[in-house]
């Protein structure tokens, strides 16, 4: 039954370029009077040469065409617009006679039929029906395409080779449904490698639900995952379908999931192996489509080895690894990620900072960064709020490159008139003046600093060593 309403809401929407092709004079003067009343543009052919011709020159948003033509038949047309325009939208016109046809017609890739003579009211729906279905898949497709671009271009910044190999892997991987092991030292962006994955594949559409498991208590883990029944336990006042069966259809991405107690890892390997979960207190069991991704800041083959992690969950999970470089090893990558929060902290804060000084560029590169990307992100948000200018300077790095002056360290008095100084003076001095006498450990414990912060100070103030010059 057709829904009018529906049908009249849509003459409201943008205009649709339309070509019809007829060799029927009568029919193409009352479906272009049907189209100009809802609003969308349309050229008419009579031949099927004509329209191949304006396919080749021009991308259709419909093709009405007659399912007979004097010089081709309307399946070469249907097949040409498809092949030359994947996303345009076809509606063949035919007989009762020709009805096998039209079905042949949906099966080489038309979107509908219409049988002559027709409706008028009916002819506007199944047109703007047609241009629906086409505005969807487009949305779709930019949808997809943004996201794609967002979580593998965007959000995964570097140009380190450590980097490109990454985001090579994650293509290969999210275009399949393999399960994957994400493998990394915290802070390194793992979930944001299993976003990725899910958003660049064909889930993109699809929840993706994150849980770190070692944030849930034990006693509550399989609760959380597999759902429960009302009353299943202690505290259980209502139902719940688990974190599993709410990502289904989608991906459910297990971060730490080395803190799953082994109990709740038995009933995991089972939703694995049969694609079904049983929720706690109940009798009946439920299939779930869900993708696992998994990820560990630990070594799980050694833990599986160790026996504090299942061996055949390992493995089960294990079908595609994929490890994350830490910091250290993306040298390339650090300003490029630096200048990346700088932007995104000082929109946050409305902040006046633009650029960063070369010392401070050259400290970041200096840094081990034992805390990877999440702490070069905590640094430059830190930095951006203390700033008193529009540029990050060192004396914004203070806290995180001065260091407690080392048990038993001796205590040095700078030479001079007697007069009280700073401690940015004292400390220029005492380099100043000791810098040949003791070696770069020896000086750093004696100011009480670590050896990164004597570089530091000694590139800000350009006192150079003899034998750096050399």
């Amino acid at each position: 039954m057709i829904d009018r309403k529906s049908a009249d809401s849509a003459l409201l929407r943008a205009a649709a370029q339309v070509l019809v092709i007829d060799d029927d004079r009568g029919i193409c003067e009352c479906v272009e009077m049907l189209l100009d009343r809802a609003g969308h543009a349309s050229v008419i052919t009579h031949l099927g040469n004509e329209g191949l011709t304006q396919l080749k020159t021009r991308e259709f948003d419909l093709v009405i065409t007659d399912l007979r033509l004097p010089d081709a038949s309307g399946l070469d047309i249907v097949a040409a617009a498809k092949a030359l325009h994947p996303e345009t939208q076809v509606i063949l016109m035919t007989s009762f006679s020709s009805v096998e046809s039209a079905v042949e017609a949906l099966r080489r890739g038309a979107n509908d039929y219409i049988i002559k003579p027709f409706d008028n009211d009916d002819f506007v729906f199944s047109v703007e029906r047609a241009l629906g279905e086409r505005r969807t898949r487009k949305e779709n497709a930019a949808l997809r395409r943004n996201l794609k671009k967002v979580f593998t271009q965007h959000t995964i910044i570097g140009e380190s080779d450590g980097v490109k190999r990454l985001l090579a892997m994650i293509q290969r991987v999210a275009a399949t449904e393999a399960n994957v092991l994400i493998q990394g030292e915290s802070g390194c962006g793992k979930e944001l490698v299993a976003q990725a994955i899910h958003f660049g594949g064909s889930r993109a559409q699809r929840p993706f639900v994150a849980v770190n498991c070692g944030a849930i208590p034990a006693d509550l883990m399989e609760s959380e995952l597999f759902g429960h029944e009302k009353g299943a336990y202690t505290g259980a006042s209502s139902a719940s379908e688990g974190l599993i069966r709410e990502a289904s259809g989608g991906t459910l991405f297990l971060d730490e999931i080395s803190e799953m107690p082994l109990a709740a890892q038995v009933k995991l390997l089972r939703v694995l192996q049969e694609r079904q979960v049983r929720p706690l207190g109940s009798n009946q069991s439920f299939l779930t489509d869900t993708r696992f991704l998994a990820a560990s800041n630990r070594n799980l083959k050694e833990s599986a080895e160790r026996g504090s992690f299942r061996a055949d969950l390992y493995y089960r999970l294990n079908v595609i690894a994929i490890h994350v470089p830490p910091l250290r090893e993306r040298g390339a990558d650090i300003e490029l990620l630096a200048r990346h929060f700088m932007r995104q902290f000082c929109q946050k804060f409305a902040s006046p900072v633009t650029r960063m000084h070369k010392d401070f560029v050259e400290f970041l590169h200096h840094h081990t960064w034992p805390g990877n990307v999440r702490e070069l992100q905590n640094v430059i948000e830190r930095a951006v709020i203390l700033a008193d200018s529009d540029v990050l300077t060192l004396s914004d790095l203070e806290e995180m490159i001065a260091a407690p002056a080392e048990e038993g360290a001796a205590v040095i008095a700078p030479k001079g008139s007697g007069l009280p100084l700073s401690i940015e003076d004292y400390t220029k001095e005492i380099i100043t003046n000791y810098q040949d006498r003791y070696g770069e450990a020896e000086l750093a414990a004696l100011l009480g600093i670590g050896r990164k912060a004597l570089w530091v100070r000694r590139r800000h103030w350009d006192l150079y060593r003899p034998s750096d010059s050399a």
